[in-house]
């Protein structure tokens, strides 16, 4: 991909400091012929589910709620992630039709390894309408225990919306929130899509777990480390694909740097092509001698092998972002 097209491609992401990007290049299991295959819903109601309380005496302001997409495009997704949500969804789909068919003598073969309902990173839960958990593959020991009172790392109420967006009218829903679990130092992004099911005279919520971590990648410019070399900038990778352990479709990488009032970097030659979209702050970027003035809002490309040098020349911070193709390493730059 020509670095400029990726330029093109990242300046919007550079407002925010932020990177998605897909990843994770292992196919999307087939639904087992025991989860016959259905067709996705048409309705993404719920992903954004809020449990809305009043209080006597008290005014509220509504909250702003995030816009529902329209189904028919997000059918269309061709991404490994549109294709989990697909497959998760139908699974659970399919699940459900047979518990309402056959009842929870079901329920074993949902807790046995290497089941279609209980393998790898994927397995059903099972709640009954009050919230019980009635079956957790990957943790029995929970079982009995009540969802209700759960809530996600952000203090969003996940139990009561996933009871909420299960047993509504539609009966089905996304439920997307930050985990944290014991096992993860930071919180992950998770989605859950839940659905009812009626059997024997008891409703159940049956639900599938979609962890966005192994499609998207989100990192936040506070946890990312800035060098401190004599002579270099403060550069901080927000992300790079060699330093990353997952498979990314993408051959560049990203990073903020920092160049404080009155300091300059050490003339270096970067051995591939560089551009540097300017943040904050005023300077001065020399490219084989040849002095560009920089101020915010601009971007300059940089061929593979040019000296440069680059001075703040303003009162406040110079702060920009490098994208470099292919990604960074410490051998693609020599300092002179």
């Amino acid at each position: 991909m020509d670095l400029i097209k990726i330029a093109c491609v990242m300046l919007a992401v550079a407002l925010f400091l932020g990177i998605l990007t897909s990843g994770d290049k292992d196919e999307v299991p087939p639904v087992s012929p025991e989860i016959e295959s259905e067709t996705i819903s048409s309705d993404v109601a719920g992903v954004a589910g809020t449990v809305q309380a009043e209080e006597k005496g008290e005014m509220h302001v509504p909250a702003v709620s995030r816009p529902a997409q329209d189904p028919l495009i997000l059918e269309k997704g061709e991404s490994k992630l549109a294709a989990e949500r697909r497959n998760i969804e139908s699974k659970v789909k399919a699940t459900v039709r047979l518990l309402e068919a056959q009842g929870e003598k079901l329920f074993p073969s949902f807790r046995e390894k290497g089941s279609p309902w209980y393998q790898d990173s994927f397995c059903i839960f099972v709640w009954n309408e009050d919230g019980t958990l009635v079956v957790c593959p990957p943790d029995p020991s929970r079982e009995g225990k009540n969802i209700k009172e759960l809530r996600d790392a952000d203090g969003k109420p996940i139990g009561e919306l996933l009871m909420e967006t299960a047993l509504s009218e539609k009966g089905e829903g996304w439920i997307e929130y930050n985990w944290k679990d014991k096992n993860n130092s930071e919180p992950y992004h998770k989605c859950t899509f839940v659905k009812k099911a009626s059997s024997e005279g008891k409703t159940y919520i049956v639900g599938a777990d979609l962890y966005l971590e192994n499609y998207i990648v989100c990192r936040n410019l506070e946890a990312c480390e800035y060098t401190d070399e004599p002579g270099n900038p403060q550069i901080a990778e927000l992300l790079n694909p060699v330093s990353l352990d997952r498979n990314l479709e993408l051959d560049c990488s990203l990073a903020h740097s920092v160049i404080e009032p009155g300091k300059n970097t050490t003339s270096h030659v970067v051995k591939t092509p560089e551009i540097h979209y300017i943040l904050e702050g005023e300077g001065l970027l020399c490219i084989d001698g040849i002095p560009v003035e920089i101020h915010p809002d601009q971007f300059i490309y940089i061929p593979a092998g040019s000296v440069q040098t680059t001075y703040n020349t303003g009162n406040i911070a110079l702060k920009f972002l490098i994208i470099n193709q292919p990604a960074r390493s410490e051998q693609s730059v020599e300092l002179l």
